[in-house]
């Protein structure tokens, strides 16, 4: 049976190798760099060629001043092997420039094609709708992307429909998964606008979306599309392409849902402060009409004095017409009654006068007195019947 021996003392048994072959140290090697990072000074990146990669590591971040995605470089250093995590690392400590990495040369050629068809006019780009009811998100519906578009939308407007068409975001035939997924979602009437989008990664992660198939077909699409790959600084093809772009995913999903909370709260601020306006308006007019009231209570008043004063003198008036009237009549009266007295036969007979009658007739005159029939003699209180003289009773 053969002996076992530990992980640490086989991994330690391969790095003496490396640290024991000459050959190995200070060694130069040539490729293109991909998936650049930084923690505390400390670069790590993938050199690669067409059939391999290698895994890079540099404390020396000076060598890094002038360095980029794609770039072909030829690096120095020697491979190191990691005894606790059983892993190779190449320690570069010295880099220069090249030329222009093969992926590189193809992402500025395909834009310069491109361009010059006109796929990137700003005239060919749609606007984006008014209203946003759904969204169609194409990307892998593993890892953060999608759940970022979904928190964020949702946390801004949870009216908003999501719907994912799940694709690859690299690897083989990655950009015809895309394009298919364009085409479809373009002419699925129920979206309003398509959000193309996969997280950050090297030129090669990336380079699905820098391909000719997912340009075109971005640029055929009938709905608006947003480009959302990688992060701030990583330009692919799409994002040319696109109506427009966004920095990140995250971003991607602001750009297309309007603040809910922020728009009631806007909307709750303006309500308040018409509420206010309204209240100063009506206080003000309350004021206003209260003074008017007042102006015109005083005003009534005094035209009610005013009235008062002269509906007495015109009572007055009339009482002293009236009376003027009275009293003249009242005099008329005593003209006529004294007027009526004085022919008034009772009045003349109480003077010692008499009425002579004959025949029912008044007798004035003597010439007209008929001696054969009697006469009568009215006197104030009474009358008596005499027969005319030379005449028999």
């Amino acid at each position: 049976m053969i002996e076992a021996i530990t992980v640490t003392k086989l991994n330690s048994y391969i790095k003496q190798i490396f640290d024991a072959e000459e050959l190995l140290h200070n060694i130069a090697v040539v490729g293109e760099i991909f998936g650049i990072s930084n923690s505390r000074n400390v670069y790590y990146f993938t050199l690669k060629d067409e059939s391999s990669s290698l895994s890079c590591v540099s404390f020396y971040p000076n060598i890094f001043l002038d360095i980029k995605e794609g770039d072909k470089v030829i690096i120095t250093g020697s491979p190191n092997y990691y005894v606790k995590g059983g892993k190779l690392n190449f320690n570069v400590n010295k880099i220069e420039k090249v030329g222009l990495g093969q992926l590189y040369e193809q992402f500025l050629k395909l834009k310069e094609k491109l361009q010059d068809e006109g796929l990137f006019d700003e005239s060919h780009k749609k606007e984006l709708p008014k209203e946003i009811r759904r969204i169609g998100v194409i990307t892998s519906k593993e890892g953060a992307v999608i759940q970022d578009i979904k928190n964020v939308a949702w946390r801004r407007n949870p009216m908003v429909d999501i719907v994912l068409y799940n694709t690859k975001v690299q690897g083989n035939k990655a950009e015809d998964e895309i394009a298919h997924a364009i085409d479809v979602m373009g002419n699925y009437d129920k979206v309003d606008v398509l959000i193309v989008a996969r997280g950050g990664g090297s030129l090669e992660d990336l380079w699905a979306y820098n391909t000719e198939v997912v340009a075109r077909a971005t640029y055929n699409c009938p709905k608006p599309i947003v480009s959302a790959v990688g992060h701030e600084t990583d330009f692919t093809i799409i994002d040319f392409v696109s109506d427009l772009r966004a920095p990140t995913p995250s971003a991607a999903a602001e750009l297309l849902t309007y603040n809910l909370s922020g728009k009631r709260a806007e909307m709750w601020g303006i309500f308040e402060s018409l509420y206010d306006g309204v209240k100063k308006l009506i206080n003000k007019n309350i004021n206003n009409f209260n003074l008017v009231n007042y102006k015109i209570f005083n005003n009534f008043e005094k035209v009610i004095t005013k009235e008062h004063t002269v509906t007495n003198l015109k009572k007055e008036s009339l009482i002293n017409q009236y009376e003027n009237l009275i009293n003249q009549q009242y005099y008329d009266i005593g003209i006529l009654e004294t007027t009526l007295n004085k022919i008034n036969p009772k009045q003349i007979l109480s003077q010692g006068y008499a009425k002579i009658e004959q025949n029912g007739h008044s007798v004035p005159k003597l010439a007209s007195l008929d001696k054969q029939n009697r006469l009568t003699i009215n006197f104030i209180d009474g009358k008596i019947e005499v027969l005319p003289k030379n005449s028999e009773v």
